[in-house]
């Protein structure tokens, strides 16, 4: 064990220590037994709260109905706009500093989507639900105000959802910065690898006679800044709001989005897994030159990678289809296939790979468009009631290409109208109060998603990385000749899925929120929801003229009811703590990765998924409000598409997580929290997945030379040697993560005010799933920034991984998770400079 880590176990095990500590102090009979609870926050600790780590009023974003999510019977994390800054949270995968149970596995190095409670949550934008960004692009967080990771299923007003978590953002607005006068910021940053942001944002309130409000925008444009050689990212955001109070209790609002970005290219990381790899990043070089491109040009078709097959797309060959050797458990002792041997002069060699080096090419590219927009109109009513409607839009339009021969072209756009009703029974100071909403919401959701990647072309092996991308371990692209349509291309991969989905949902909900006695606490949810959903699949895959049909060509449509409900109870016992019980029952659309269904999935009825959840826990506000969190367990069980096939794989997990925040005085301030989690997949696992060829070899080199210019590929993975045929632990999410963080934020002086963030975060060893698996070692890095601020001026300066700790991240993909492995962000820095106006 290294001086590091037993470091960050010494100072984790102070943490339990300090706040034990401090919950004697809050026991203490001298403190009187009525303090006042979060949802009245007092001046002192909005003084005090110097990083932003408190919420400062109640909000309606979680539950529907305004409550403190401090006093919410679940398990939840806030980080403001202050605490983003703070702690240099730069992409949503950053949270597992300061939210437990948010370890995220890659997808291809994009962060797009948080792994929760070790299953892939929901993106929701003012209370909407976002169409899928697994991978797709990375979410922007730089014009959040807030933003709320809840840890179990989205409440009934936000519409059906599976168990496990979801981050709800909320933009920047004059309401959300209480505007009194005209305010703006400019700042610019530069930092490690070229990154260069820009952005801009500022507001003013509104007073035009009876019609009083504010207005507010932000921009951002940032270029370059990736760990990793190859990847350029660049996007551009917008965002502006309006708020508007027009008189007579009537008020209106509106949100709007604009995202592209280019260069959020997918990268598998490390290819040829080894053990030697891992531990000493020792890695075996050669390359296969059997397979010849075309003169002249930079990739291979699909009959030049696959020569002895008949064409494309039956490009079968002898042990298995393109690039593939189905694995039986067979015993392999020279190269199935001549392409599959790496026979290059000197094959066979180490290097030591560099973790900037990764798998990517000069044909890789993203290119994404995302619209939002959020309107509303709202109506206050006599005793505290009120009526709101509210209309939502998401689009989505992306391209991608990956080198291996993975395109992709996603096209989707979602309407939501929503109408619900607030109204309140019974005296909030007296012995019964009920807060209730109940509305109704309808959702269209139509798409389009084109992808390729079943026709045994990737073969992430076949590259040597200590060269890059060479044209013979390259596959067309089927954008770059011009195929954007569903026929046989002569010379390139051709479109072998395009789905095209509609969804409808039509659904009712109800929330209410009931304290007894000012102590007892029952908040019960539910919905109804109806659907009606269709899907056709007009790819190469698909038609019947073909023959493969690897999906129903359809058209396949399918209608069904489905309820959902919540029944949580809580109860404020003396010195601000709070236990509290959950349990939720929720059904979801089993959608792919454009939000979509495909027509196999309707015609087999595995569209409709149905999850639970039951979680129990303490939440606590000691000394003065000054430390609040709280500590939880849970079992949730929940289904997620997995494989080539496509199978609809139960997953059940259980956990435990602790949060703790606390402002120790007007300058110093901790967080502190963990989780101790195991996810289990439930067999029997039947997917379609790839496996690696030191399991198939044995770590035998010379088997691996005659491997690594193809794949192997198991089409049951529980019937096969290197599967589990039952229950198996889902070993791409670290049994524990703990992170500790300290600031010091000094009083304003003459010379302005400093402040420093230091903090760690410890993550246990993960490991591809197949038997015998190679393990990915624990780890823990230490991130530190800084700030001076004098008068209308700052300046930043952010270190991430400061002792540039090499670590690794599996994939969260099922279909790869064994064949390679993502390398950590090294060290980064970044200074950022700002004026305020």
């Amino acid at each position: 064990m290294g001086l590091k880590h037993k470091l960050g176990l010494v100072v984790a095990a102070s943490c339990v220590a300090l706040i034990a500590c401090t919950a004697a102090r809050a026991a203490d009979p001298r403190m009187p037994a009525g303090s006042p609870q979060a949802s009245s926050v007092s001046e002192v600790i909005v003084t005090a709260d110097r990083a932003g780590l408190l919420e400062r009023k109640p909000s309606d974003t979680v539950l529907g109905l305004t409550k403190p999510l401090i006093e919410t019977p679940r398990s939840a994390s806030l980080v403001s706009d202050t605490t983003i800054q703070r702690y240099g949270i730069q992409t949503i995968n950053d949270f597992v500093d300061v939210s437990p149970g948010t370890y995220t596995a890659s997808f291809y190095g994009v962060p797009g989507s948080l792994d929760v409670r070790g299953t892939l949550a929901d993106n929701y934008f003012m209370g909407f639900k976002l169409i899928e960004d697994r991978g797709t692009y990375s979410t922007p967080i730089g014009d959040a105000s807030q933003i709320q990771i809840v840890r179990g299923p989205p409440w009934p007003i936000y519409g059906p959802g599976k168990v496990g978590g979801f981050l709800n953002f909320i933009p920047k607005s004059a309401a959300s910065e209480s505007l009194s006068a005209h305010e703006g910021e400019a700042e610019i940053t530069g930092g490690a690898y070229g990154l260069t942001v820009f952005n801009a944002q500022g507001g003013a309130p509104l007073n035009l006679g009876k019609v009083s409000g504010g207005l507010y925008a932000y921009g951002e444009i940032s270029d370059g800044g990736s760990f990793y050689e190859g990847v350029n990212p660049f996007h551009q955001l917008s965002e502006a709001s309006v708020n508007l109070d027009v008189g007579g209790g009537w008020s209106v609002f509106g949100d709007g989005l604009l995202f592209h970005s280019t260069g959020d290219v997918q990268t598998p990381g490390w290819n040829r897994l080894t053990p030697q790899l891992i531990s000493s990043q020792s890695y075996v070089t050669g390359q296969n030159t059997t397979l010849a491109n075309t003169p002249g040009v930079p990739y291979l078709t699909p009959n030049q990678a696959t020569p002895t097959a008949p064409f494309y797309p039956f490009n079968f060959t002898s042990v298995g289809g393109g690039l593939y050797d189905v694995y039986f458990g067979q015993t392999v002792t020279a190269a199935p296939l001549a392409d599959f041997q790496l026979n290059s002069p000197g094959a066979g060699r180490t290097v030591t790979l560099s973790p900037r080096d990764v798998f990517v090419g000069a044909s890789d590219f993203s290119k994404t468009f995302v619209p939002i927009g959020v309107v509303g109109i709202e109506k206050d009513l006599a005793n505290d009631s009120s009526l709101k409607l509210q209309v939502f839009y998401n689009g989505l339009d992306n391209q991608r290409f990956v080198s291996y021969g993975f395109p992709a072209w996603f096209r989707a756009n979602t309407t939501e109208l929503r109408g619900d009703y607030d109204f309140k029974l019974g005296a909030k100071d007296g012995d019964a109060y009920a807060d209730t909403i109940v509305g109704a919401s309808f959702r269209y959701y139509r798409g389009r998603d084109m992808q390729s990647f079943d026709d045994g072309l990737i073969a992430l092996d076949r590259r040597d990385l200590s060269v890059g991308a060479t044209p013979t371990d390259t596959i067309c692209d089927p954008f770059q000749v011009g195929d954007l349509g569903d026929q046989i291309p002569a010379n390139c991969q051709g479109w072998e899925f395009d789905v095209h989905s509609v969804e409808y949902d039509a659904g009712g909900f109800v929330t209410t929120d009931i304290t007894l006695w000012k102590r007892l606490d029952i908040v019960l949810g539910g919905r109804y929801d109806g659907y009606y959903v269709k899907s056709g699949d007009t790819g190469i895959f698909a038609r019947a003229d073909v023959g493969l049909e690897f999906d129903q060509p359809g058209p396949a449509s399918a209608s069904k009811g489905a309820a959902s409900y919540t029944v949580s109870a809580s109860y404020r016992l003396e010195r601000g703590l709070m236990p509290y019980v959950t349990y939720a029952s929720d059904h979801a659309l089993e959608v792919q990765q454009a939000g979509d269904l495909m027509p196999s999935q309707i015609a087999g009825d595995a569209w409709l998924s149905q999850s639970n959840l039951v979680e129990g826990g303490l939440k606590f506000q000691l000394l003065d409000n000054t430390l609040v969190g709280g500590i939880d367990g849970y079992r949730q069980q929940r289904t997620a598409l997995s494989g080539l096939n496509n199978v609809s794989q139960a997953t059940r997990s259980t956990g435990f997580e602790w949060e703790a925040r606390w402002l120790a005085t007007q300058n110093l301030s901790f967080t502190f929290s963990g989780d101790s989690q195991h996810t289990e997949v439930l067999g029997p696992d039947t997917s379609t997945v790839y496996v690696p060829a030191y399991a198939v070899c044995h770590d035998n080199l010379a088997c691996e030379l005659d491997s690594w210019g193809g794949a192997f590929l198991v089409f049951d993975f529980a019937a096969s040697p290197l599967g589990h045929p039952g229950n198996y632990e889902l070993t791409t999410i670290p049994h524990s993560v703990i992170s500790l963080y300290a600031n010091y934020i000094t009083d304003e002086h003459g010379w302005g005010r400093a402040g420093v963030t230091l903090g760690t975060t410890y993550v246990t060893k993960t490991s591809g799933v197949i038997v015998g698996a190679i393990t990915y070692p624990a780890y823990d890095l230490v991130n530190a920034s800084a700030f001076y601020q004098k008068g209308p001026w700052e300046l930043d300066f952010n270190v991430d991984n400061l002792f540039d700790r090499l670590y690794f991240t599996p994939n969260s993909d099922p279909t790869y998770v064994n064949v390679a492995v993502i390398p950590g962000v090294g060290r980064e820095w970044r200074f950022t400079l700002k004026r305020k106006f």
